[in-house]
């Protein structure tokens, strides 16, 4: 089965809304070995949409719209898939007393609903409805001439809820016995483009399974994906190009499918009952937030300082005012004395500094934007990294972060390896 997304709303071609949906839809399609070939997004235009319908219909046997279904004039999906498939749009009954009482609960009153919600009851002939148990938009499902038009509404929490519990069902009856299986390696500490060429080979070889490498945010993932008449066979054809992948690479690994780098290290320090401590300054607490927002990290992260000014690095770090002077705060020199300061002042196991230059101002020729310095302090041992990125403010704090993490992660599975 080949299936097609129409992403309908303005708010998404003038980005003022991002897409979740097309992703969530996505990824749960090719979970049924369900090929998605287009996406196309559309605004709020009759003739546009139906331009867009049409040309779905013509290549796909099914066609997943999103948004278009609320009560105002904007709201055009019903009428595109009417018109397309030439199935008039009817009143139903149940759907309109459903509404009704919607709003009979909400405001004690009939007379609160607005005369256009009465659009909302609106469907093409033969159609079943799609309830929405979160919402007053159902959705509809309609087969005409071998193909399946399901709408589904744009608020993601409805449109979520709809699909796992009415469509999903349904189209995992229409499987066509193959499944098609992903699965995510994630390293850390390497480039793109220097992951790529370890693996070059591989990528230029695939058939089934196929592999291919993305970088987001400082990290890097390797995608495997492989379609089989199971999900247990699918993952027996992946496990020995991961094996090659992890012998090849194996040193940057971290994690598979939704596992964070944060995770991975917080599961650790778990894991070994050491303890940690912070000393932020380009990075600001990005850091501590990032595994803060792991549960239990409250175990083993014991404080967290965020020292942005020299005189902060000095109240409550201890870094020498003459480091500062000689060396500035962007120095291996300040990252040593940062790192042993907050492991001393916390008494932790571990000590995690950040300084640099995160801009875009603040740069100077021997000390230009991106460099940063990242220390670990641990018993009798601190280790300084020297970086330099460029990038954005947001981009250089990530990878900072990003780079510091994966730091911590290699000492802690020194500790763990004995």
């Amino acid at each position: 089965m080949r299936a097609e997304l129409v992403m309908v709303g303005t708010e998404l071609l003038l980005g003022e809304t991002v897409d979740t949906n097309a992703a969530f839809l996505a990824r749960h399609l090719a979970d049924l070995g369900i090929d998605v070939y287009y996406k196309s997004t559309v605004g709020d235009n009759l003739p546009r949409i139906q331009e867009v319908l049409s040309r779905a219909l013509g290549r796909s046997d099914l066609v997943i719209m999103s948004g278009g279904l609320g009560p105002t004039e904007d709201d055009l999906a019903r009428e595109a898939v009417s018109l397309v498939t030439g199935c008039p749009l009817e009143e139903n009954r149940d759907v309109l007393r459903w509404i009704e009482n919607r709003f009979i609960e909400r405001y004690g009153s009939l007379d609160a609903m607005p005369p256009q919600n009465r659009k909302q009851a609106l469907f093409p002939q033969g159609s079943e409805v799609v309830d929405n148990p979160v919402g007053t938009a159902p959705g509809f499902w309609l087969e005409k001439q071998g193909s399946v038009v399901v709408a589904l509404p744009g608020v993601p929490l409805e449109l979520e809820s709809m699909f796992t519990k009415s469509i999903l069902p349904r189209l995992n009856v229409r499987r066509t016995g193959e499944v098609l299986i992903t699965r995510n390696l994630h390293f850390a500490g390497i480039g793109e483009s220097s992951l790529a060429q370890r693996l070059e080979d591989l990528v230029v070889q695939q058939t089934n399974p196929t592999l291919a490498v993305y970088a987001s945010g400082g990290t890097v993932r390797a995608r495997l994906a492989a379609k089989a008449p199971s999900r247990e066979a699918a993952l027996d054809l992946i496990a020995p190009l991961e094996a090659e992948i992890k012998k090849r690479a194996g040193e940057f690994f971290y994690g598979v499918d939704g596992q964070s780098l944060e995770e991975v290290v917080a599961h650790m320090f778990l894991e070994l009952g050491l303890t940690l401590s912070l000393a932020e300054s380009c990075t600001g607490g990005l850091i501590a937030h990032r595994l803060t927002n792991i549960p239990g990290s409250s175990e083993f992260l014991q404080r967290g300082y965020v020292v942005y000014t020299n005189q902060a690095k000095i109240d409550d770090l201890g870094v020498q005012p003459s480091t500062l002077t000689r060396c500035t705060a962007y120095s291996p020199e300040a990252a040593r004395e940062m790192a042993d300061g907050v492991r001393r002042k916390a008494q932790t196991d571990f000590g995690l500094a950040v300084t640099g230059i995160a801009g875009p101002g603040g740069g100077s020729e021997d000390k230009p934007v991106g460099l940063a310095y990242i220390g670990l302090a641990s018993a009798g041992h601190t280790i300084v990294q020297k970086h330099f990125w460029k990038g954005t403010r947001e981009q250089i704090k990530e990878r900072l972060a990003c780079a510091a993490l994966q730091l911590l992660l290699k000492a802690i599975s020194e500790v763990k390896s004995g």
